[in-house]
């Protein structure tokens, strides 16, 4: 662009909007085959929307109904009802037909009338994050549905929703969405700034507009942890925790979160808590598994044999014997082939993903140990770390975790145990230093929170769950006044 052009552009931002008519209105509209333009000659009353954002059932109620019922000199009494509101800036029209409104014409007057309800998808069970027990509604990608679904459960006036916009071009609105009382407004305040400050030209998903706003953004780990479950989304808020709701996203996020967050799942509340806690424990032996046992196979094969029992030593010194690789070879051979199952699972079609995953993998394993490409023990090092990695909740968890199993398996098959704990070492230090809109992400560990241990590495009985959160700093800490 010329710095010609670009002093015209900054004169035409500065010069104030013209009043709205209809004949401006249509020239803005100009080669959209789907703006919709009624006239009213009887009434004198011009009409401009778009067809396909508006509700068949408001706007038959809303317009159609009152103005077929009124005679030319009742149009202006008619226009002064409430929910007829009177445009005077012709940039504000253009974004109110662009959000759903009907322009109505009248006299050299305009008016706008909302009756925004374009089709969605209906509410359904989410397919990402499945539950035996509890509530089955999941979000879906229209916002008044999932404020609706939020609203269901939180009847109170206390929960507050402020409303941003993020996109030049889209103009995607994203919804903030605390209770009063219970949230600490500097998490509010933290997450709607970083919210204002996005200039991108589009955001299409909750899971979008996370790596804008992240406090380390070249992390491989998630800082905001998303959720399709309405149920969870209301228990985070209860929490004293913030919602942030992308119009056209299924995803919620909420903020600010701590590693252990991602471990938990809906599903610990709705069993007995013994279950629960036995789950939870599950959950962080599968994170240790999955992220450790292919490394410490290579690290065993390759520096240290002296570790495995001498019974054992020798059906692992056959096994590996055909093996013309280094254990490190064969173990990122292997790791690669059952990501790329995994990725080619899904992406196929349901049916025909799943066949390939179970087919290609016992297929695959069992060419691969004949061929003497890879021994029997590795296969069932990789495939329990693989599954492993299936029990966490979060997917968006499970992802790091295996990418970050990379980096331990290349340690370990270069300096042994040694490199294993360098490796751990290094994902420690680098968890201890992320934050979430600010807060620690190894809360309740660092700072150390006991407290908070009873509803993090266990479920403890509800009647034991006396505060919420140490992180959410809640003005109100206590949630739960019962005793047993």
């Amino acid at each position: 662009m010329s710095h010609k052009d670009e002093s015209k552009t900054q004169e035409d931002l500065q010069r104030p909007s013209e009043k709205p008519s209809f004949e401006h209105t249509l020239d803005e509209f100009k080669d959209c085959a789907d703006i919709i333009c009624r006239t009213i000659p009887d009434l004198q009353v011009k009409m401009v929307y778009f067809g396909h954002l508006m509700g068949t059932e408001e706007f038959s109620r809303e317009i159609v109904i009152p103005f077929a019922n009124v005679k030319e000199n009742e149009v202006t009494q008619l226009l002064k009802h409430s929910q007829f509101i009177e445009m005077t800036d012709s940039d504000t029209l253009i974004n109110s037909i662009l959000n759903g409104s009907v322009a109505i014409f009248h006299q050299e007057k305009c008016y706008a009338i909302n009756v925004y309800k374009p089709d969605s998808r209906p509410i359904q069970e989410s397919e990402n994050e499945v539950v035996i027990t509890g509530p089955h509604d999941s979000f879906v990608e229209a916002a008044a549905l999932n404020l609706s679904l939020i609203r269901r459960r939180v009847k109170s006036p206390r929960l507050k929703v402020l409303k941003c916009e993020v996109g030049e071009v889209t103009k995607t609105h994203v919804y903030v969405l605390y209770i009063d009382g219970l949230a600490n407004m500097d998490y509010v305040r933290e997450l709607v700034k970083r919210i204002e400050i996005i200039e991108v030209d589009a955001i299409h998903d909750g899971t979008m507009l996370v790596q804008y706003i992240d406090d380390a953004p070249n992390s491989i780990f998630p800082q905001f942890p998303t959720t399709e479950r309405a149920d969870s989304a209301v228990s985070k808020l209860v929490a004293g925790r913030v919602l942030a709701i992308v119009d056209g996203s299924p995803s919620v996020i909420s903020a600010p979160a701590s590693f252990f967050e991602f471990f938990a799942s809906p599903d610990d509340y709705y069993q007995r808590w013994a279950l629960g806690t036995a789950t939870r424990l599950l959950r962080f032996a599968a994170f240790i598994i999955t992220i450790s046992f292919t490394a410490l196979y290579v690290s065993v094969t390759t520096f240290h044999y002296e570790m495995v029992p001498e019974d054992l030593l020798l059906t692992l010194t056959e096994s590996r014997s055909r093996v013309p690789f280094p254990p490190i070879y064969e173990a990122l051979l292997l790791e690669v082939t059952i990501e790329l199952l995994r990725e080619a699972g899904a992406r196929l079609p349901s049916k025909i993903g799943q066949t390939i995953g179970i087919v290609g993998g016992i297929v695959i394993g069992q060419a691969a140990v004949q061929a003497g490409l890879t021994s029997n023990i590795l296969i069932i090092a990789v495939a329990s770390s693989a599954i492993a990695s299936f029990v966490i909740p979060s997917y968006m968890m499970s992802a790091s975790i295996r990418l970050a199993r990379f980096g331990l398996i290349l340690l370990a098959g270069l300096l042994g145990n040694f490199g294993l704990v360098i490796g751990v070492a290094l994902m420690v230090i680098h968890l201890s230093g992320l934050t979430s809109l600010n807060s620690s992400y190894l809360t309740p560990i660092a700072p150390n929170k006991t407290s908070d241990w009873r509803d993090t590495f266990i479920r403890a009985p509800f009647w034991m769950l006396f505060n919420r959160p140490s992180q959410s700093k809640s003005p109100n800490q206590a949630r739960n006044k019962m005793k047993q």
